[in-house]
């Protein structure tokens, strides 16, 4: 798959959110969570990648299934509801 600077900044911005799950990403830009690891290793700096990696780690929130039925939405406020 092939994206714009434009589509991998989003990725990367909403694979930092802890709201906004991985099915999210991969209903809007067609990843799955392999594939937004891959994207996540080859676009950041290896300690950032690390970091990421370490954060992500069984945060519940990144998962729908797992997620409290209270978390509806996987935008953040402050984007363009398009």
């Amino acid at each position: 798959m092939t994206f714009t600077d434009a589509d991998i900044s989003r990725i990367v911005e909403m694979a930092w959110e802890d709201r906004t799950s991985f099915e999210a990403i991969q209903a809007q830009f067609g990843l799955n969570e392999s594939g937004v690891v891959k994207l996540m290793r080859s676009h950041m700096k290896a300690s950032s990648f690390r970091m990421w990696r370490k954060r992500m780690a069984g945060r519940v929130t990144k998962h729908s299934a797992l997620r409290s039925t209270e978390v509806d939405r996987h935008r953040a406020s402050h984007t363009r509801q398009a």
